[in-house]
């Protein structure tokens, strides 16, 4: 996956931003500034959070300009917290608006949100976390570098857990997002099978794992 960029002024918030998403799996670059904006350009990244007040320049003014050339998506993060700021703010384009004072764990629930409904461009989704590296948009993995070869099944496995990163699955998830939307009907041994297969595949050590993580009686999560 692409990395985040975080354009605001504060530099705690800044780094705290950056501290609690590159903690769950992110990757971030920072900016202070429009000007900071403009030299990072837009296509090295997937989402940009956005300050309205930045110091040489207005965050709305400063959308206004980047949908003319990019849909990139975009989460204003603002002091600015009246309805007619928030109205504002989406007129400009924005893709979502968090007032502050925020909690980290909704704007990062937010970030998930809206990069679910944004479309994967063919190459620019890649995601990494230590040995692996995922392709979504080539659906290509790879371990240490080298190709893993995995099943259709096995590989909307891997997709659904990494996209829930920082989460619990629950068996029940991914009965209904790896089967149930085709109308098929699984079990929980064949589920069980599957996972191991998934792990053997990926060179994990069943008796301690870095990718698939089980949650006894609830489900699996990816990495730490």
């Amino acid at each position: 996956m692409r990395p985040i960029l975080i354009a605001e002024d504060d530099a705690v918030i800044n780094n705290g931003i950056k501290y609690f998403l590159e903690k769950h799996g992110y990757s971030t670059a920072s900016v202070f500034s429009c000007s900071g904006v403009y030299e990072a350009g837009t296509d090295e990244y997937s989402l940009i959070i956005l300050d309205i007040n930045l110091p040489d320049g207005n965050g709305l003014e400063l959308l206004e300009k980047i949908r003319e050339s990019s849909d990139i998506p975009v989460i204003f993060l603002t002091a600015n917290d009246t309805d007619e700021d928030m109205v504002k703010g989406f007129k400009s384009g924005c893709d979502d608006y968090i007032p502050k004072p925020f909690s980290p764990e909704v704007l990062l629930e937010r970030i998930k949100a809206v990069l679910r409904r944004t479309p994967v461009k063919d190459g620019s989704d890649i995601f990494k976390y230590k040995g692996l590296s995922v392709d979504f948009g080539r659906r290509a993995v790879f371990t240490g570098g080298k190709p893993v070869k995995l099943s259709a099944t096995e590989y909307k496995l891997l997709e659904v857990l990494i996209r829930n990163k920082g989460q619990v699955v629950t068996r029940n998830m991914l009965f209904e997002k790896v089967w149930d939307i085709d109308g098929n009907y699984i079990d929980e041994n064949t589920l069980s099978v599957h996972i191991r297969r998934l792990r053997n595949k990926l060179g994990e050590d069943s008796k301690n794992p870095e990718y698939i993580i089980t949650v006894f009686g609830i489900g699996y999560t990816f990495g730490e």
